[in-house]
């Protein structure tokens, strides 16, 4: 009989995930929720679900893998809901850039349940497109990416090593955090550059100069201001950068001193400190999109293949999965 993993948010990444596990739809029955029925019955009609449950309660009753791919603003309600349905030693998995409060809340909310936090970066092939929702979903999204899968301390081993087989079946290569230092890695790669995105825009639009400013406004501007766009809502960024409120801070914080310094070199008229500057921070955005492009940050973990059969025993065959009765 199938195993059912039921995706909550049917928005790009989760719609990508149905898609990435269509190759073992006889092993796995892929359940599928968003809030706007209409995306629901998109998302069975394209293939990116076997099922589509509109009430929630229902998508995750039977559900021994849940996976959250919704704003972190709407994580806290949504579990609030599925509790009482929830099985005891289902697994939950989430996306949000947020993994240290999401798990106190699943502490605190479904204590008979696990939390590992997924936090995915995209195939490499993909870092320039900026297309999102269902519409964008596609079944190589994750391929040659990353996953930082990040488990709370006393998460038991099981558990982590579940969610690792998970994100090799999307194609992604994972990589075990804590989920305090997740956390910290995606507020510096992730929150960063939206918040310095709506800083740039605070600071040009509408201020003096904005209106024949806009008309010559091209690509480096429109590059950096569409940071903005990659959360799903303001709320969510607004949470999360409170949620994470000190490594925000500290990112600001070495963010404005990075500014500082540009803006001292040129106050001194210190060409060759702004030449230096320059020259740094191109060559380390090549290295760095080199070792994206190639993809190769653990030969290791590459060449393993996700072993589905394991995946599957440790799904059923685990102490933590043997609890049937619900709260």
């Amino acid at each position: 009989m199938p195993v059912q993993i039921t995706i909550i948010g049917l928005g790009q990444i989760g719609a990508s995930m149905g898609l990435a596990l269509a190759a073992h739809k006889d092993s796995i029955l892929r359940v599928g929720h968003d809030k706007k029925i209409e995306v629901e019955r998109e998302a069975l009609q394209k293939g990116v679900v076997d099922k589509a449950a509109h009430h929630l309660p229902s998508a995750v009753a039977d559900a021994r893998l849940a996976v959250l791919a919704i704003p972190v603003s709407q994580i806290r309600e949504t579990l609030e809901v599925i509790a009482p349905d929830m099985k005891d030693g289902t697994i939950i998995l989430d996306t949000s850039p947020v993994k240290a409060q999401v798990a106190k809340w699943v502490k605190e909310i479904l204590p008979n349940c696990y939390y590992v936090g997924l936090a995915i970066a995209l195939n490499p092939e993909l870092l320039h497109e900026f297309s999102f929702g269902l519409e964008s979903a596609r079944a190589d999204l994750f391929t040659n990416g990353v996953c930082l899968v990040g488990a709370d301390y006393g998460t038991p081993e099981e558990a982590a090593t579940l969610a690792v087989d998970f994100a090799r079946l999307l194609g992604a290569q994972p990589i075990l955090a804590d989920i305090f230092e997740a956390d910290g890695l995606v507020t510096t790669t992730h929150l960063l550059p939206q918040i310095v995105s709506a800083a740039l825009l605070n600071a040009t639009v509408d201020q003096p100069g904005w209106l024949e400013a806009r008309k010559v406004a091209s690509r480096p501007y429109a590059t950096i201001t569409s940071g903005l766009s990659y959360h799903d809502e303001l709320d969510s960024l607004r949470a999360s950068a409170f949620q994470n409120r000190a490594g925000v801070v500290h990112a600001l914080d070495v963010m404005i001193a990075a500014l500082r310094g540009f803006r001292d070199d040129l106050d001194k008229e210190d060409d060759d400190g702004v030449a230096a500057r320059l020259e740094a921070a191109l060559a380390g955005r090549q290295r760095w999109l080199g070792e994206r492009l190639a993809a190769d940050w653990n030969p290791i973990t590459k060449t393993e293949a996700a072993n589905l059969p394991s995946f599957f025993d440790r799904l059923f065959g685990s102490a933590i999965m043997k609890k049937e009765s619900k709260k």
